[in-house]
């Protein structure tokens, strides 16, 4: 039998306290029956390598295979020297970040039909514009643009729909699309990536990268066999406006395909290129820009011994657009590199990222440079220590810190050429279990 049917995954498969016995990591065989929830599956349509393990909860009802995800921090950050960020002045700040997912899939014959939903509190339980963040930028609230912090998820980040069958005996195709959901566009995003999972301060070049991981109304088509999977979409391109617990839906006139390759069972890699069309808000009143990306990414997986977990992704995006600021428009041509890992061994993680990201002066609100690109980088650590697990919750308790590298043209902006940030915060997220 191809590992390309379709069996419904075991209801009754072992749960694993992630600090009792060894887990163990489904990775595909091709005379083994595909899961329901393959591992590698992702956010969107996007996939991670075949050893990546499951955090969640799965259970049986009605037919369907149901499968309750999420993650969520309470934090309280400090970025001494802040004194500029819309939405506030404060150097210290508390919130949550927080996300939760449902998925159900049930099988039909030799086909597999999906529904899903993810939604997040942050609308409510971040204030100020988002959580603070040096060099983060993009999105919009009180009528202006966000720098130097990290807006909020919206209410809704997905409502969806996926079909898959054969097409042949080593193919299958796939149509996902749904009101809110992700296009073929750029790595996972980066709160479903294992680098990334433990890390609750978000990439700042993260508007390079996979900005696109809630997109209000696609559509995509995919086929695949077990390395390769292509994919194009059609969707709304158009950032969400500052009313973040509505659907800002609007035409599905923009377009991305991507291509995914998993050579082994450790490695993925994708390429993806896409048009959006009026894509980010501007200074009124300048209209919305359209903007092209490329991107292209690099996640390796390695376990480590019988309970720990390495996890690496580095990842690649080009920006360009037409950028409106007061007084006129230019062409700009940006680009964005992020490295970052996690390693866990048993009640421990450490994470690490590193990024260099070429922004223009105006996203970071200085306007007196109206068509000058900066080139800013950013490098955070953390570590995460994490308890027995309570009714299929893991809790944890972290920190992490910062420095922020500017050019000498912001360097009074910042309070040198080096800021500092730090954090403390508590997680929770469910168990780590085989299949």
């Amino acid at each position: 039998m191809s590992w390309l049917s379709i069996a419904p995954a075991a209801a009754g498969a072992q749960s694993i306290d992630p600090q009792s016995s060894a887990q163990h990591h489904h990775q595909p065989d091709p005379r083994a029956t595909i899961e329901l929830f393959p591992v590698r599956e992702a956010s969107g349509t996007a996939w991670l390598p075949d050893t990546t393990p499951m955090h969640d909860i799965q259970r049986t009802w009605r037919g369907w295979q149901v499968m309750l995800h999420g993650t969520g921090f309470a934090q309280y950050l400090i970025e001494p020297g802040d004194r500029h960020r819309t939405g506030g002045n404060s150097t210290h700040q508390l919130g949550s970040v927080n996300w939760g997912m449902v998925r159900a899939r049930q099988a039909i014959g030799s086909a597999r039909l999906g529904l899903r939903t993810m939604v997040s509190l942050e609308p409510w339980t971040l204030p100020d514009c988002g959580y603070i963040s040096f060099l983060a930028t993009g999105e919009t609230c009180d009528e202006d643009t966000i720098h130097d912090r990290q807006h909020p998820h919206e209410l809704f980040m997905e409502l969806a729909a996926d079909y898959d069958r054969p097409l042949s005996r080593s193919w299958r195709w796939q149509i996902y699309g749904g009101l809110a959901g992700e296009p073929a566009l750029g790595p996972p995003g980066f709160p479903h990536r294992v680098s990334a999972a433990l890390n609750p301060i978000a990439p700042i070049g993260h508007h390079w990268l996979d900005s696109s991981h809630i997109t209000f109304g696609v559509l995509t088509a995919s086929v695949y066999e077990r390395r390769w999977k292509m994919e194009m979409s059609a969707f709304n391109g158009r950032e969400p406006d500052e009313n973040r617990g509505d659907l800002d839906l609007g035409p599905l006139d923009s377009v991305s395909a991507r291509v995914t390759y998993v050579p082994v069972d450790r490695v993925a890699l994708q390429a993806s290129a896409g048009r959006l069309r009026e894509a980010e808000q501007e200074f009124a009143p300048q209209p919305r820009s359209d903007v092209d990306k490329l991107t292209a990414s690099f996640t390796y997986h390695r376990p480590l011994g019988p309970d720990g977990f390495w996890a690496s992704t580095i990842a690649y995006g080009v920006s360009s657009g037409i950028e409106s600021v007061p007084g006129g428009t230019f062409e700009a041509r940006t680009q964005a590199l992020l490295i970052e890992t996690s390693a866990a061994v048993g009640q421990h993680t450490w994470f690490g990222r590193v990024e260099a990201v070429e922004k223009p002066a105006h996203d970071l609100h200085a306007h007196e440079f109206p068509t000058s690109i900066f080139t800013v980088g950013k490098l955070q650590v953390g570590y995460v220590r994490e308890f027995r697990s309570r009714r299929g919750a893991v809790p944890g308790l972290g920190a992490t810190a910062s420095l922020s590298f500017v050019p000498e043209a912001l360097a009074s902006r910042y309070g040198g050429r080096v800021a500092p940030g730090f954090g403390v915060f508590a997680s929770v997220r469910p168990f780590r279990h085989a299949m």
